[in-house]
């Protein structure tokens, strides 16, 4: 014990009063740090005041989800994620909804766990990623007939692109045509969703991020900044802040600024890029690295993942762009495969066929490979980076803490050594 330092916690009880006043605290001073490692760079401490927290989220939260105080949410994410102490915990319980909290695998130790937690906890509001819905399809319906899942009313998700095909098969399959799905756009800066829909009020279009949500102001734009045109690919901007927007990051003031307002002037840039239609819907694409630049083509990883997810018995798929000595760019596409299906050369085939025809001769892949699974996060996300670097090197040498599975990188290397 060093006197002025350490102190005996019975003492200090003893004099303390009966009564603590809450403590005075200025409406942006921060209130909670999420990290976010990102492709590049070390982790970024991502610092929120704790007041706009609390207040953006209990708005956003109440009008994308349409809450009740008599509604049960589960949000799927993972317990050390920032997406459920966003909706699972902040603005579930901020509009007086009860939460469920659950840890591991949601097909795990059988692949009817989803349904099995619906069913016995009559969850109707569901907040999930794109690919814990395609890992489900994966799984087929007749795993879900036991259970009794009409309570479901809206079905909201974030994370990445969400193709029209794994929105129909949610719609039919999952909801029986009775559920309002809110696929958003948002990420650990923002900590809400300033594109989305909000539930039963706006017109649903499958794949879309919705609109631009309360108080959000944004933008498709070139490198200069300038506006595109509606249905143009661009660089997805917020032209204003919203409460809910990182104040700074946690001890690096001068990288907050460089990397977050400098690429854009007077915009924040969020690395995304997107597509807004003529309806003021957005269609975010995916990082700005995964337009790829094929031949002096720009292609969308993500609408080359759509057309892929058209053929049959199609469960995931991630494309990645590798280099080329002659194109620049090429894609190579993974693809794992729904309960029942088997690979195939006529598959893969199929998957080409599908590509050229859709899109272009251009958007053709170098390589289609065939796995058991791919490397995701526990909140669902697909770890695309890790994809790239077995694709070039055969090996992983980034982070893969934030791995849900760390097998399943062998299990792709191994698809990609023999091939």
């Amino acid at each position: 014990m060093k006197k002025g330092r350490d102190w005996w916690w019975d003492e200090l009880m003893e004099a303390a009063p009966i009564e603590c006043a809450a403590e005075p605290v200025e409406a942006n001073e921060p209130g909670v740090v999420f990290y976010t490692s990102g492709t590049t760079g070390k982790p970024k401490g991502v610092v929120h005041s704790g007041i706009a927290f609390l207040v953006n989220n209990y708005v956003y939260a109440k009008y994308h989800m349409d809450h009740h105080p008599h509604d049960i949410l589960w949000c799927t994410a993972d317990i050390g994620w920032a997406t459920l102490q966003i909706w699972g915990i902040v603005g579930a319980l901020s509009n007086g909804v009860t939460t469920v909290v659950f840890e591991g695998a949601i097909d795990y130790p059988t692949p009817d766990r989803f349904y099995k937690v619906i069913h016995k906890y009559r969850v109707n509001k569901i907040f999930t990623s794109p690919t814990a819905l395609r890992m489900l399809m994966r799984h087929g319906e007749k795993v879900m007939e036991p259970y009794d899942l009409s309570c479901l009313e809206v079905i909201a998700l974030v994370g990445e692109p969400f193709s029209p095909e794994a929105w129909h098969w949610t719609d039919q399959k999952l909801g029986k045509g009775k559920v309002y799905i809110n696929n958003t756009w948002g990420q650990t800066e923002s900590a809400e969703c300033p594109l989305a829909s909000a539930a039963w009020l706006t017109p649903m279009q499958p794949g879309s991020c919705g609109v631009q949500f309360l108080g959000a102001r944004a933008d498709i734009v070139d490198d200069q900044g300038n506006p595109f045109p509606p249905n143009t690919v661009g660089n997805l901007v917020l032209r204003e802040p919203i409460p809910m927007m990182l104040r700074t990051l946690w001890r690096e003031p001068e990288r907050f600024i460089t990397e977050y307002f400098t690429k854009v002037p007077g915009a924040y840039f969020t690395y995304d890029a997107a597509i807004k239609d003529s309806h003021g819907h957005f269609w975010v694409l995916g990082r700005v690295d995964d337009v790829i630049n094929v031949a002096g083509h720009r292609l969308s990883t993500m609408e080359i993942e759509s057309v892929v997810m058209e053929c049959k018995g199609i469960a995931e798929v991630a494309v990645v762009g590798v280099p080329d000595s002659i194109k620049g760019l090429v894609p190579v596409v993974f693809v794992t495969l729904r309960s029942g299906y088997k690979p195939s050369d006529y598959r893969r085939r199929e998957i080409r066929r599908r590509i050229e025809s859709r899109i272009s001769k251009i958007a053709s892949p170098r390589s289609i490979f065939f796995t058991e699974a791919l490397p995701k996060t526990p909140s669902g996300k697909i770890m695309r980076r890790l994809l790239l670097e077995l694709s070039t090197t055969g090996r992983v040498q980034g982070d893969v803490t934030g791995l849900e599975d760390v097998t399943t990188v062998e299990k792709v290397r191994d698809v990609v050594q023999s091939a």
